[in-house]
């Protein structure tokens, strides 16, 4: 199979500051950053042949982009996948440029949360499915932290001080980026004691709900260089979809999200890529709860299975650990406005991978790995884009 590895760059990139923007609307959001990453790119919006934008709850039709850039009767695509939409944004621009479809394209992400007066993440029944999930994101992954606790015989109170390690790392390394939501440092023992959401998630185990937008400027890998010196080239993008069985499957354990594994799997033989826990300088996932980063870095292969209590204690994603997870404090500190978010992440890795993430910045990156899920446990959408700065 011929993929995607080397056929695409990214040469400009954009992205608001993360929060409650009350006093800006979606199409501010989406102005904002796109000619962030075109003025990154050096080129103008006149230049952009084809357009992709994810977004979940903001936009209907591909209009919600062409109106706000007032772009000229180029094609423009709108894509959702849920929390997995800011990948489909790229994988789109990307596929539709290696194709030879088009030479530049821009892919955006963006949500507007907070004027909805949504509170955590809604969830939207599928009308298409007999199986209607009326529970609430929180009460779908406290499920993944109870039983991975008991399945590997982890007693509640050490699994929270663990969750609450990645809690800490990750406010830590939000502190750090400028356009993060949250900028405040926490203890153990706040993250231990703060009030219960659903056991055993608390409030610092959460993501908070944000409003915000990215974007990039994708194009031919052999036109990149005639941009900038320093474009990010795109080496896997893998989306792996379940059947959605999770709760009438039996053999559905809820201590891993098999969906993670298969797209990181996918990716990983796209990339060329033996053993990513030394391979991957940096990785941006989607921790929506603590116990999803936890749960993620077995279905990464970063770690064996059972075992991601001792990286975690090992201090092994830290900033200065050997793979360095969330470094702009990841969904639960940067935010995650949903279509936006992969975007966000992506622009993280591009940041890095370019030297350029200032005080979080980790030593000599070359390969950066973005990870979203889309979904709840029990059935999924999960997204891996893999990126370095060095064409092959």
């Amino acid at each position: 199979m011929d993929g995607i590895k080397d056929k695409t760059a990214i040469v400009g990139m954009g992205c608001t500051k993360f929060g409650e923007h009350w006093d800006l609307n979606g199409d501010d959001l989406i102005v904002d950053a796109v000619y962030d990453a075109l003025k990154d790119a050096g080129i103008e919006i006149k230049d952009v042949q084809a357009a992709w934008v994810g977004t979940r709850f903001s936009g209907n039709t591909s209009m919600c982009l062409s109106e706000p850039l007032k772009l000229q009767y180029i094609p423009v695509t709108r894509v959702e996948n849920l929390c997995a939409s800011g990948t489909e944004a790229i994988r789109a621009a990307a596929y539709a440029v290696a194709a030879g479809a088009c030479d530049i394209a821009l892919a955006v992400g963006f949500e507007k949360l907070k004027d909805t007066g949504t509170v955590g993440l809604p969830t939207t029944p599928n009308q298409l499915s007999p199986i209607q999930e009326y529970n609430f994101p929180p009460g779908g992954f406290s499920m993944l932290a109870i039983n991975y606790f008991d399945y590997y015989k982890i007693a509640p109170q050490e699994g929270k001080r663990l969750l609450a390690q990645i809690a800490v790392k990750n406010h830590h390394n939000g502190n750090l980026a400028p356009k993060a939501h949250f900028h405040q440092e926490i203890t153990l023992e706040q993250a231990i004691n703060a009030p219960i959401i659903s056991w055993p998630l608390g409030l610092y185990d959460c993501c908070g709900v944000s409003d915000g937008a990215a974007a990039a400027i994708i194009t031919r890998a052999d036109m990149a260089r005639s941009f900038r010196d320093d474009p990010i080239y795109i080496k896997a993008l893998a989306i792996c979809t379940s059947p959605r069985d999770g709760l009438m499957n039996t053999k559905h354990d809820f201590t891993k999200v098999e969906e993670n594994h298969r797209a990181a799997k996918m990716a990983y033989a796209q990339a060329g890529i033996k053993d990513p826990f030394k391979e991957i300088s940096m990785a941006e996932v989607h921790d929506c709860f603590t116990i999803t980063e936890m749960v993620l870095y077995e279905d990464m292969e970063w770690c064996p299975r059972g075992k991601a209590k001792e990286y975690i204690e090992n201090g092994s994603f830290t900033l200065t650990g050997e793979l360095p997870v969330n470094t702009d404090g990841g969904l639960k500190c940067f935010g995650h406005p949903i279509g936006a978010t992969g975007l966000r992440m992506m622009y993280e890795v591009y940041q890095q991978l370019r030297g350029k993430a200032g005080p979080r910045q980790v030593k000599n990156p070359t390969l950066g790995l973005t990870h979203n899920l889309g979904g709840l446990p029990s059935g999924a959408v999960g997204a891996v884009c893999i990126a370095g700065n060095e064409r092959g």
